[in-house]
């Protein structure tokens, strides 16, 4: 098994970006006035959890590396909060949903399984 020499051998923070990628892409088709509510709310939760993986990961000390870790969980719960209501809402297709929802909740199995192994 070859070491992880960067925060992007990391399959938690790709599959991170693909979602991010696909909220972006879905949230493509959300009515204009949302633009600056739950369009730019979930984009930005989005983006925020690769971006704190990675943060995480330069930092350099566990204890840094598990709080961003935390955070970056936090901002996928807002994100499927976000995304559920935009499901709820009917702004996004019910065919690209499903797919999303199952890589968030992977994503998170997978940060709860690196905050705990992290902070013991």
């Amino acid at each position: 098994m070859s070491e992880i020499k960067s925060y992007r051998d990391l399959i938690v923070w790709q599959k991170a970006m693909q979602a991010a990628t696909s909220i972006y892409e879905a949230s493509r088709t959300f009515p204009r006035e949302e633009q600056f509510a739950l369009t730019s709310q979930l984009r930005r939760s989005a983006v925020s959890i690769p971006s704190n993986i990675a943060e995480g990961y330069g930092r350099g000390s566990k204890p840094d590396y598990v709080r961003f870790l935390q955070i970056a969980r936090g901002s996928l719960f807002e994100a499927q909060t976000q995304l559920e209501l935009a499901i709820q809402l009917r702004f996004i297709p019910s065919s690209a949903s499903p797919e999303i929802q199952d890589l968030l909740q992977e994503i998170e199995r997978m940060l709860n399984s690196m905050i705990s192994k992290l902070s013991c």
